[in-house]
């Protein structure tokens, strides 16, 4: 006898984008209801996709996923990167609601609607991926409730740019607060107790990711959260007093132009001698307060499969991307050139002449992504070591 099965279709109710080129589209919707605007990026990790949604980074953004499919391993506590989910809307070209994974707690589709976020499925990805990368990233609007074109053309053209919008007010931390967690261990899906402490640093949170904080904990150094409105001079004292040993700038998203009181902030650390490492927003923010503006790339660097020139070795490492601004090549006139992009050959990485001070644009902690840079936090306690006996 023979035995068929009959595929059972998922419910789902119909959504609308319309991008600022023109494009309109009808796609089918998983996730929160509602009318969001954003500006669209692609994104070529083929796993994570947890970890990119909760990314403050990814706030104001709409994530292309390159990966056809997503869902299918659900979402859980642990793999969280922040305190929710960031980005605007998500957009797939299939969205597994059925998932299967020993460490899921809830499905994506609950994810998103838990945090007010627009999932969009059944896209052609590969579309929208080509027309970013050949017009170069733009601002959309997606809707569950606005079919009609018009309509959602002049809510955009009415809604802020992503670069006119501070985000870092939205995604970081109110009050400061101590990190404690270190990073997974290497067989198992649980912490590893915190290493001992041989240094101190205060975090500069612009919307820092948590593996950020578990790498930096692992690498022996206690790690201390301050919110993105912080002032220098109480820092100067305390690194004077030997509170701490050196400040970190993190991650973050947006435009770093429009960090005018951050900026002045980290001029007066710069001035103050004091050992600073920064990654991405953070390196964008040193390159900035340093008298060298950042520029904007034309479709930006998201996934978990860059590779990337270290310049000292001359190893390549594969690496974790997530920006959309990027440092003048001028800027050598002021720091040394540490790593390279290998696929557009923009600057990765940064030594400062004669300061304390390195960063870089990739990132290390990945999460998700490749560790093969994990090395550089170790990199930050031995130039905060050596600064101290200098």
């Amino acid at each position: 006898m023979e035995i068929t099965f009959q595929k059972k279709e998922i419910e789902m109710s119909k959504a609308y984008i319309y991008l600022e080129n023109g494009t309109f589209l009808e796609v089918n919707s998983f996730g929160a209801d509602g009318t969001s605007v954003g500006e669209i990026v692609f994104n070529t990790s083929m796993s994570g996709y947890q970890e990119i949604m909760s990314d403050p980074s990814y706030a104001g953004q709409f994530v292309t996923f390159t990966m056809p499919e997503i869902g299918n391993v659900g979402v859980n506590n642990q793999d969280m990167e922040s305190f929710g989910a960031h980005a605007k809307g998500m957009i797939v070209r299939k969205y597994q609601k059925r998932y299967s994974n020993f460490r899921a707690d809830d499905s994506l589709e609950n994810f998103l609607i838990k945090h007010n976020v627009i999932g969009l499925c059944d896209v052609d990805t590969r579309y929208l991926t080509k027309m970013i990368r050949d017009e170069g990233a733009m601002m959309m609007v997606a809707s569950t409730e606005i079919s009609d074109k018009d309509e959602l053309k002049k809510i955009l053209e009415n809604s802020p740019r992503i670069e006119d919008i501070n985000y870092i007010e939205q995604v970081s931390t109110k009050k400061s607060y101590n990190h404690k967690q270190s990073t997974y261990c290497d067989t198992k899906f649980e912490y590893k107790e915190a290493p001992e402490a041989v240094a101190k640093i205060a975090v500069i949170d612009f919307g820092v990711k948590q593996n950020i904080l578990n790498e930096i904990v692992n690498a022996n150094i206690s790690v201390e959260v301050l919110p993105s409105d912080f002032e220098a001079n109480s820092l100067i004292n305390r690194y004077n007093l030997k509170e701490i040993d050196g400040v970190f700038l993190s991650n973050g998203p947006g435009d770093p132009l429009v960090l005018k009181n951050e900026q002045k902030q980290i001029k007066k650390l710069i001035a103050a001698k004091i050992p600073m490492f920064g990654i991405c927003l953070g390196h964008q923010l040193l390159s900035i307060s340093h008298g060298y503006d950042t520029y904007k790339l034309k479709f930006g660097h998201h996934g978990g499969n860059h590779p990337v020139k270290n310049k000292q070795t001359g190893l390549v490492e594969i690496t974790a991307q997530n920006h959309n601004y990027n440092v003048p090549d001028n800027i050598t006139e002021i720091a040394e050139i540490t790593h390279t992009n290998l696929f557009d050959n923009t600057i990765e990485g940064l030594k400062y002449k004669n300061e304390p001070i390195f960063s870089v644009q990739h990132h290390p902690e990945a999460s998700p992504g490749p560790k093969e840079s994990a090395y550089i936090f170790k990199k930050f306690l031995e130039i905060m070591q050596s600064n101290r006996t200098a």
